[in-house]
């Protein structure tokens, strides 16, 4: 499995190649394009992106007709086995879409795509261009599916690439990003940074509407520099907010940022008693690390032991130096007497409203 810079420098390579070829005799190049590519994430906009773009590559090579099938309820899988047998229509090479909202495709479909990927490996001896690029395109896989058998046969026989998520600290530089695109900037210096921050607090986990938003800028103003008043002005309120990353904000004593999600969080109906277990199994797992590092054990290897990776891998050090035993023993009392509440329970020395009790939580672990 690859991420995403390499799937781009991918395409780069086949587009040059596409290039120096068709300069050279006129006709098509037969650079390294794969049978199966098998894109796979969470983020619709980044894996949307990532599939026109690998698309539009691809059919600069001579891939033009496109054909899409969608994984339901008694899908035909001999639709997908027949692709290496079935003549395109028009005589041209095609691009097939497989697309697997659920990421499960069954039993009868997991035996299927192992008979696919063998297909597509004896397909890579020949060193003709295959008639069909195939992609499979899945939400993001667990650690489990990602050592099933099928999966794995995917991963051997094609390219399979993960499309990760941003995540907030890059947000900045993404927005930047796409306002260059269009021809368009923030001021320099803090007032630019702030018309950044601005953009991130309002769309911050809602990449579709945020991009939809950065489109509109370039719509309501010319191209060239942007105030931080006229974005002010024109962005709107679009952000989306989920448990993972309200833990996430505690874990880093972000005070705004957490009272901005809870803020969301209630505003969308959110369940208040799965916050609250969330939010107390976080306290739970950081008592435990902060016993054992006070003890002398490696925070890196209690990292490794309760399998914390990723954002939070780099969160709990840092929180583990700057909370106390004292503030995180209050901040777990509090979170008892908040599940005691939200039961309908007297809770004394709480605020009435248990939404409040969590904003004390988070002021106890800054």
């Amino acid at each position: 499995m690859i991420k995403i810079d390499a799937l781009q420098a991918h395409m780069s390579g086949l587009a040059a190649a596409t290039a120096a070829t068709a300069a050279k005799s006129g006709g098509g190049s037969k650079a390294q394009v794969q049978g199966l590519y098998v894109l796979s994430g969470d983020e619709p906009l980044l894996l949307m992106e990532a599939m026109d773009q690998l698309r539009a590559t691809v059919k600069k090579i001579g891939y033009t007709e496109r054909e899409i099938l969608m994984h339901e309820r008694y899908f035909d899988w001999s639709q997908l086995l027949s692709v290496g047998q079935t003549m395109s229509l028009f005589g041209d090479k095609r691009w097939l879409e497989l697309r697997i909202p659920s990421g499960k495709p069954g039993r009868d479909g997991a035996e299927a795509l192992k008979q696919f990927a063998a297909q597509i490996v004896a397909q890579q001896t020949n060193p003709e261009l295959p008639e069909t690029v195939v992609c499979i395109v899945l939400p993001r896989i667990d650690a489990k599916t990602k050592t099933s058998s099928w999966f794995s046969a995917l991963d051997a026989a094609g390219m399979v690439v993960q499309v990760d998520s941003l995540e907030r600290s890059y947000l900045p530089h993404w927005i930047a990003a796409r306002l260059k695109k269009q021809g368009q900037a923030v001021e320099a210096g803090p007032a630019g940074q702030r018309a950044l921050e601005f953009m991130v607090d309002q769309v911050e986990g809602n990449l579709i509407a945020a991009h939809q938003e950065i489109q509109k800028l370039g719509l309501l103003y010319p191209e060239g520099q942007l105030s931080e008043a006229e974005i002010r002005a024109a962005i709107l309120k679009v952000a989306r907010y989920d448990i993972f990353e309200l833990t996430a904000a505690m874990l880093a004593g972000d005070l705004a940022r957490l009272n901005r999600m809870l803020d969301g969080l209630k505003g969308e109906g959110e369940p208040l008693p799965l916050i609250l277990w969330s939010v107390t199994e976080e306290l739970r797992l950081l008592a435990k690390l902060k016993v054992a590092t006070d003890k002398g054990e490696s925070v890196q290897q209690l990292l490794k032991t309760y399998r914390i990776w990723g954002t939070r891998e780099k969160l709990y050090p840092a929180a583990l130096r700057r909370i106390g035993a004292k503030a995180l023993r209050r901040a777990i009392q509090v979170a008892a007497g908040l599940d005691r509440q939200a039961k309908g329970l007297a809770a004394a020395e709480l605020p009435a409203d248990p939404w409040d009790g969590l904003r004390l939580v988070g002021h106890l672990l800054r």
